[in-house]
């Protein structure tokens, strides 16, 4: 049984690295401006989870989207630069700059004066496009626009001609990948990646409600509003339906807020937090207006007023009057409530979804919501919550530490954005370090803030509670150092973005096998940094190598603008199992897709894959040799191949799992042997 799931896992992977993509169509359409001027139209449609890059990408990103008309035979001339719509602008921590691009569609326009007798215009778009987990070769499309004859009093009519497309590009592929984010920078996410990011929304909102609850302004009105429901109700079954409709109401309330948020910002607006700079510094200053709040300086509340003619209404009865009740509850607990509602939307907001808000609002009400209704359920419960006391102010100051810690997320998205090395990644982590060694500190007892009741003894729910920050705390130290720290690798500056990028006493030959077995680089072959693994960038002098020594062939398919495989690079190749097979036990061949160096005029052919077509840049001869040979044009792409250039074991794609990575390493060089 188990052989038969191994060969449907190998059949299915095989399935899925094999496959050719095309996700971009475009189409083109003209509009009259006068009798001799047009405006051309290139539109791009693109698949769900792809994006397509900018035609402003600076020097050292990814492949641009680059526009070529032909004015050779002079019928017209072009008039300014092609002009493109507004796109979602990202920081990109690998590439250390900002990186504009495009989803699910984008509209390219160009001005022409036409001199002569014109009726059409050809022009080629270079571009190439990216999901979450590969990018595509940078493909050359033809484009046509057939210029339509108006007469001014007719209206600026579109006329749309499909672009001519293949499902085999013939140029090369490139790699850029955007993730988010959010993790470190606001990554594209694909249809399932903002599901993904739309459920974590909800988890850490619903976590939050709860949270949310144990404060001194929400917890002591949960055996409060349960016994006035089942006082006053006529039966259990009315108290439980009138709980239920307070829980509702609550609800409503707080996903309501939600909608406004998403309204006065709009999607656009969204999706440019994550990397706006005074958004992002807005976001910092009131984090810390939050956290200063909770930790006891002053507490943040709405006018009395605004409860006093809330609380009149809720004595209408009915519906009515349990909604006003519902609103009551949020504007009397918005001290404690009102800080961590906005940091839920601040963070839903700076994910780049409009229905983020909404979301975080849903979870953050429906946790604060269910236990008026289990609680009027069943009343017998309300025995077991433990009294109100000093430790709802404590759960407040944890917060208020926390929110301290995240608002410094925030402050170093916009150092990251301007580039100015304030925020490092050594100076972010040491700020940590000081915030969560005071909450140990505080939670040990040896630091009291204004509203903390005098502690007599540390409970075994606190002692927990401070051992488990005090671990986190010394666990994020040797970061200081280079460690990776993995645990929060979303939080901090990347790696490179620090003083000593590769870590204090970092050996860049790494820890793999021995510094350096090979004496003699071979002709043709370069030291690979920053882990000096031995490489090819020409297949044949590297299979010649390969059979010289006597070692199998690992064929990288990847990219010079290749996010994932940098990625891979850094983050598998690095580790020591990994890279002493690396550097010991195979032949590495890198062939870059996107390699822009024309080939010599003797290596011009014809390309296959594109009928009168030639091969001029090595990109695009690596890039043709992977999707006629392997049937897939995707990166990075890695293959173990033997001497007569036959795979020892099925391809695989991006691997970030370190362990499968080497088991798949492992069973090709295992074969060869």
């Amino acid at each position: 049984m188990k052989k038969i799931i191994l060969l449907l896992a190998l059949f299915s992977l095989t399935i899925g690295n094999s496959q050719v993509f095309d996700p971009v169509k475009w189409s083109t359409s003209v509009e009259k401006i006068s009798d001799t001027e047009y405006k051309l139209i290139s539109k791009a449609s693109i698949e769900p989870g792809w994006h397509l890059y900018s035609q402003d990408v600076p020097e050292g990103g990814p492949i641009a989207t680059a526009f070529t008309f032909d004015e050779a035979n002079g019928a017209f001339k072009s008039i300014g630069n092609t002009t493109e719509e507004e796109g979602h602008t990202v920081n990109d921590p690998i590439f250390e700059m900002k990186i504009k691009f495009f989803e699910n569609k984008a509209a390219f326009e160009q001005k022409i004066e036409v001199l002569g007798d014109k009726k059409t215009v050809n022009a080629t778009v270079e571009f190439m496009v990216c999901d979450d987990t590969r990018c595509l070769p940078p493909k050359e499309v033809d484009l046509v626009f057939n210029l339509p004859t108006l007469t001014k009093s007719e209206p600026k009519a579109v006329e749309e001609k499909p672009a001519i497309t293949e499902a085999h590009s013939d140029t090369s592929s490139s790699e850029s990948e955007l993730k988010d984010v959010k993790t470190e920078t606001g990554k594209p996410a694909s249809n399932s990646g903002s599901k993904k990011g739309l459920w974590t929304i909800f988890f850490i909102a619903f976590l939050s409600g709860f949270a949310a609850l144990l404060t001194p302004c929400v917890f002591p009105m949960i055996p409060m509003t349960v016994s006035f429901f089942t006082k006053q109700s006529k039966n259990k079954a009315a108290g439980i339906r009138n709980a239920i409709i307070y829980g509702v109401s609550i609800m409503v309330i707080y996903v309501l807020l939600g909608v406004i948020v998403s309204l006065i910002f709009g999607p656009d607006a969204l999706n440019a937090l994550s990397t706006n700079v005074w958004f992002n510094i807005a976001f910092f200053l009131l984090l810390i207006i939050f956290a200063v709040s909770f930790l006891g300086a002053f507490e943040i509340m709405l006018p009395n007023s605004w409860a006093n003619k809330v609380d009149s209404q809720a004595d209408r009865g009915g519906l009515v009057g349990i909604f006003f009740m519902a609103l009551a509850l949020a504007i009397v607990s918005f001290s404690c409530t009102g800080p961590i509602v906005g940091t839920l939307l601040v963070e839903a907001a700076a994910g780049g979804s409009q229905v983020g808000p909404i979301v975080g609002m849903l979870g953050f009400s429906l946790a604060i919501a269910l236990p008026f209704a289990l609680f009027a359920a069943f009343p017998g419960w309300l025995n077991s919550l433990p009294k109100s006391g000093g430790w709802l102010n404590t759960v407040k100051v944890v917060l208020g530490f926390l929110e301290l810690a995240l608002a410094f997320k925030f402050l170093s998205n916009a150092d990251l954005v301007l580039q100015l090395h304030w925020l490092e990644r050594e100076v972010f982590i040491a700020i940590w370090i000081a915030i969560f060694g005071a909450l140990a500190f505080y939670l040990f007892g040896k630091i009291q803030l204004p509203h903390d009741s005098p502690l007599t003894h540390i409970s075994v729910g606190r002692l927990c509670l401070g051992l488990l920050t005090l671990s986190f705390t010394i666990y994020m130290i040797p970061g200081l150092w280079g460690a990776p720290l993995n645990l929060i690798s979303a939080f901090p500056p990347p790696q490179h973005y620090s003083e000593s990028p590769y870590g204090v006493g970092f050996n860049k030959v790494g820890s793999g096998g021995s510094a350096d077995n090979h004496i003699e680089v071979p002709e043709g072959a370069h030291l690979m940094p920053p882990h000096n693994i031995l490489a090819f960038n020409d297949y044949d002098k590297g299979l010649a190598y390969a059979k010289k020594i006597g070692k199998p062939v690992m064929i990288d398919f990847t990219g010079h603008a290749c996010v994932n495989c940098r990625k891979m690079e850094q983050n598998v190749w690095v580790k020591p199992k990994v890279l002493d097979i690396l550097k010991n036990d195979v032949v590495l061949i890198s062939l870059y897709v996107d390699d822009k160096r024309k080939l010599k005029a003797s290596e011009v052919i014809d390309s296959k894959l594109r009928p009168g077509k030639k091969l001029k840049y090595i990109g695009q001869k690596w890039s043709e040799l992977q999707t006629i040979k392997y049937k897939t044009n995707s990166q990075p792409f890695y293959v173990l191949m033997d001497h007569n250039e036959g795979n020892l074991i099925d391809p695989v794609a991006y691997t970030p799992d370190v362990d499968e990575y080497y088991t798949w390493l492992k069973a090709g060089v295992s074969k060869f042997k």
